[in-house]
């Protein structure tokens, strides 16, 4: 028995397949339920938000929140060894989180990026670096005038093995005394990255001449090329 599969495009949901031949009235009973099931294994399969904690191969992933993620991915995509940046929502709970939904602060996701970099070129270590010297982590749910749970300063650890750098690199920037106040960020079990809508990636890059781009996010990035000048892509080595 050959089932006939037509492949539809359902614009709220998505890409799914549907039965759309082959079940005749002499079928038994027996070969409706196989018809039927076959459905909603694959519907189930269609629906379920697919989840990846793999970075590419030679590559490793970081998720850091410091605030307003147009901040933050700014900052990274500059760093020399980081191949990509993506701006999104995790360690909430809730499935798919828009960005209307995170900003009202009742889903307990962060706003944070998911940075792809190369493990060969620049380390973990060198990553926490730069984010307690490009945000305040003194300052609890807030960043400048962003208030709320979703602009924590927070680390999300991959593996136990950053997790492990995370926490000596904590206790590094607290005997450093990096800032004045004691430092707030929190240490986070790893949690699915929900990526954000397109129009807050590479949000920076394509509006520069925005109002909070000019006021927040160009400052940060200048003082990131200011004390990380050898880190920064292009940089002489």
């Amino acid at each position: 028995m050959e089932l006939g599969l037509e492949l539809h495009q359902n614009f709220k949901c998505g890409t799914r397949f549907v039965v759309e031949e082959g079940i005749q009235p002499q079928h038994t009973m027996k070969e409706l339920n196989s018809f039927r099931n076959l459905w909603l294994v694959l519907a189930v399969v269609q629906s379920v938000p697919a989840f990846s904690n793999s970075a590419p191969i030679g590559k490793s992933y970081a998720v850091l929140a410091g605030g307003c993620f147009w901040c933050t991915e700014a900052i990274y995509v500059e760093m020399n060894g980081v191949d990509h940046v993506e701006s999104g929502y995790t360690g909430g709970h809730i499935k798919n989180p828009g960005y209307r939904e995170v900003c009202s602060g009742r889903t307990g996701h962060a706003e944070g990026v998911r940075i792809t970099f190369d493990p060969a070129v620049v380390s973990y270590q060198e990553l926490l670096e730069v984010f307690w010297k490009t945000h305040d982590p003194t300052t609890l749910n807030r960043q400048g005038a962003d208030a709320g749970t979703q602009y924590r300063s927070a680390i999300f650890p991959q593996n136990a093995e950053q997790e492990k750098i995370a926490r000596a690199s904590l206790a590094a920037a607290e005997e450093a005394a990096l800032w004045d106040d004691p430092i707030v960020t929190t240490i986070e079990p790893a949690a699915p990255f929900y990526v954000a809508e397109g129009q807050h990636q590479d949000y920076y890059a394509r509006n520069p001449d925005q109002g909070y781009c000019i006021a927040v996010v160009g400052p940060k990035v200048k003082k990131f090329k200011a004390l990380f000048a050898d880190k920064l892509k292009g940089a002489q080595h």
